[in-house]
């Protein structure tokens, strides 16, 4: 599973909406539905780490290892 799959995957399950996320977290929307769709890849550490500590979860979970 890619990481924008499984990060969406979550956000539906604890009906959080992206927008949402990304105002709390103050990341760029356009940036956060690219990693949703997985247009983008890579996203950074930092990205992840602030979605993972949001979220209460560990990097590992979050990218679904």
């Amino acid at each position: 599973m890619l990481i924008g799959d499984n990060i969406s995957q979550i956000l539906r399950k604890r009906n959080i909406k992206p927008y949402k996320l990304a105002k709390e977290l103050d990341v760029d929307v356009s940036g956060l539905y690219k990693i949703l769709r997985n247009e983008n890849r890579n996203p950074t550490v930092n990205t992840l780490i602030k979605i993972a500590d949001y979220l209460d979860i560990t990097l590992d979970e979050l990218v679904g290892r």
